[in-house]
């Protein structure tokens, strides 16, 4: 019987919780983008490493973020 160490990758997991708060926050100006950076740049580095599911669960929701944030964008300047 082999010993199997889970594998963890905390920095995909790190960009993962950035960017689902920056998400979640997107109405507060500044910290929105702090941790939408953080979150994209953690997740980047994320996917270079072994398990790479939650790396790109933060990469996806960091693009989500930059669709909604455009088309919020997009209403107000149709004004």
């Amino acid at each position: 019987m082999e010993n199997q160490v889970a594998q963890k990758n905390g920095i995909g997991t790190a960009g993962f919780v950035l960017a689902l708060i920056g998400l979640i926050f997107c109405w507060v100006p500044i910290l929105n983008w702090i941790l939408w950076i953080l979150g994209v740049i953690f997740s980047l580095i994320g996917v270079f490493k072994r398990p790479k599911g939650l790396s790109i669960a933060g990469l996806v929701i960091s693009f989500i973020w930059i669709i909604v944030f455009f088309t919020i964008l997009g209403a107000l300047f149709s004004l």
